[in-house]
């Protein structure tokens, strides 16, 4: 019976989990569409009134509003201390397991090693930056 429900909880936090990945990518998509969709209509009630349209409303919503920051030293150096946090956090939960299983603590280490690796090369970047500016 114990087994049974272990299997069941088991199956019942990985779907949680990958709900919520599933959730965090199409939650923003859908808010998206739906804001979208009410521009769409207030713009075709507007226009059936006989209203005209400024042309900079125009211009607003056919250009491409993503515009990517420009690289900067500081922006370097904030990506580089989030990625070395994410590593320090995997790290920490490896050495937490590594009281039950003292295998995992070496495969989080490993696993912890690629973001720190990134962070300490964007927090490098960042100082090799300010001496070109």
């Amino acid at each position: 019976m114990e087994e049974a429900i272990a299997g069941i909880t088991s199956i019942i936090i990985t779907g949680i989990v990958f709900s919520a990945i599933v959730a965090i990518i199409v939650a923003p998509r859908a808010m998206k569409t739906k804001e979208r969709t009410e521009l769409h209509k207030t713009i075709q009630a507007a226009y059936e009134k006989g209203q005209q349209l400024p042309p900079e409303l125009i211009q607003a919503l056919t250009q491409d509003v993503k515009i990517k920051p420009k690289a900067s030293p500081q922006r370097d150096l904030r990506t580089g201390i989030i990625w070395v946090g994410v590593a320090v956090g995997l790290a920490a939960f490896g050495y937490a397991l590594g009281f039950e299983e003292p295998d995992a603590t070496y495969i989080f280490f490993g696993i912890a090693a690629f973001p720190g690796f990134i962070g300490l090369a964007f927090i490098l970047m960042s100082f090799i930056g300010r001496d070109r500016s």
